[in-house]
């Protein structure tokens, strides 16, 4: 039945209509990570207001999938405490409760919905903006926000949050892609949204299954090869070496190239993807600080773009990385602070960048679709 029932899906996305092919491609990709964590707490409604206010190219954000099957836009395997506030289990003796800790593949959709994470502010972001109360949402929900915030055709570069390595923790790739496919699906915006993920499988059923849906290859140091004994992650000058769990059993060092750079390039190419987006650094976080090391390099773009890739990096934080990335020729940075990339873009000139988004219009629709806990506390936003 469940081969009937994933024919029957891709048969219709098959028969949608044409996509109009990414009007928002002819602007410099400006993706506000999280929706712009370093500005507003992260994954929220907020943030993706606040992005469009600031002009991004795309929302990027991340999707949990619930016990009972719905997504949930939200980055984290588990709640993370430092994010998220229990306010009553669903029902009385819940053996569940608290739901703080839990992962959300245990978690169903209800219980995840009594959480507010809107109203911490992360010691690592001191200027996050809180919303306080604030509830998570689910991909409808966030569809049906910025549906209502802008008539822009302003394009999402979602992540699916498969664990690679311990499978358990998190729904399957397989469970994942069948879920965002229908979403997708009912709401015919494949020609607006990448499927993005550290765990490959997700991007090579997404290929079969979705041929309208492009796809993003994340890769950092410690995904492209097996881990090390030890299990902690490596670098580029200490690594594990075989196949990858994250990669979907790829090695990397069976594809040509002189540098490890350039052979993640050749490998994302192999899974078809439209876009490779490596982490910035494997070394140091600053191209100013001695012994950094950039993952995402030169001879990486290069190698990507002759192969019909695009390059987009996260997460980029500093100016001097912005400068390096924008030397070195990338086609969009993912960063958690949207408001000062843009500003830098507009000085230097030359970048086409999306229009700003409607305060007003969009502050009305946060109002209007935004959910909050009953225990909201005093927090005000802007």
């Amino acid at each position: 039945m469940r081969s009937v029932a994933l024919l029957s899906l891709v048969l219709s996305v098959a028969s949608a209509s044409p996509v109009k092919r990414w009007d928002y491609s002819k602007y410099f990709d400006l993706q506000g990570h999280r929706g712009g964590r370093g500005e507003t707490i992260e994954n929220t409604l907020p943030s993706f207001a606040w992005g469009l206010i600031n002009g991004v190219t795309s929302l990027e954000m991340d999707l949990g999938l619930t016990k009972d099957g719905h997504l949930i836009v939200w980055h984290d395997e588990s709640i993370d405490p430092t994010k998220c506030k229990d306010t009553g289990a669903v029902v009385e003796n819940d053996p569940l409760y608290p739901y703080v800790g839990k992962y959300i593949a245990n978690l169903t959709l209800a219980q995840v919905k009594t959480l507010d994470c809107g109203s911490l502010r992360l010691n690592d972001f001191p200027f996050q903006e809180i919303y306080a109360g604030t509830k998570l949402s689910t991909l409808p929900e966030m569809f049906d926000f910025v549906s209502c915030a802008t008539d822009e055709e302003v394009l999402f570069n979602i992540e699916t949050k498969v664990d690679g390595d311990y499978h358990n923790l998190t729904r399957s790739a397989e469970d994942f892609v069948k879920a965002i496919g229908n979403i997708y699906g009912q709401y015919n915006i494949w020609d607006r949204v990448t499927h993005q993920s550290f765990e490959w499988l997700a991007l090579v059923y997404s290929k079969e299954w979705f041929t309208q849906l492009r796809t993003s290859a994340l890769v950092d140091d410690s995904t492209i090869y097996k881990q090390l004994p030890s299990g902690s992650g490596g670098n580029l000058t200490v690594h594990g070496t075989g196949p990858s769990n994250w990669l979907a059993g790829i090695d990397i060092d069976t594809f040509p190239g002189d540098t490890i750079a350039e052979r993640v390039a050749r490998a994302a190419a192999s899974i078809n993807a439209d876009f490779i987006s490596p982490s910035v650094t494997a070394v140091t976080v600053d191209p100013a600080q001695k012994g950094w090391i950039g993952f995402v390099n030169q001879t990486m773009v290069d190698t990507a773009h002759e192969l019909g890739l695009q390059v987009k990096p996260w997460t980029a934080n500093r100016k001097n990385i912005f400068e390096y990335l924008f030397d070195i020729g990338v086609d969009g940075i993912i960063t958690d602070y949207p408001h000062e990339l843009r500003r830098l873009l507009e000085h230097k000139g030359g970048y086409p960048l999306a229009p700003v988004g409607d305060v007003d219009r969009i502050m009305g629709c946060l109002a209007k679709h935004n959910q909050y806990t009953e225990a909201k506390g005093d927090g005000k936003g802007y």
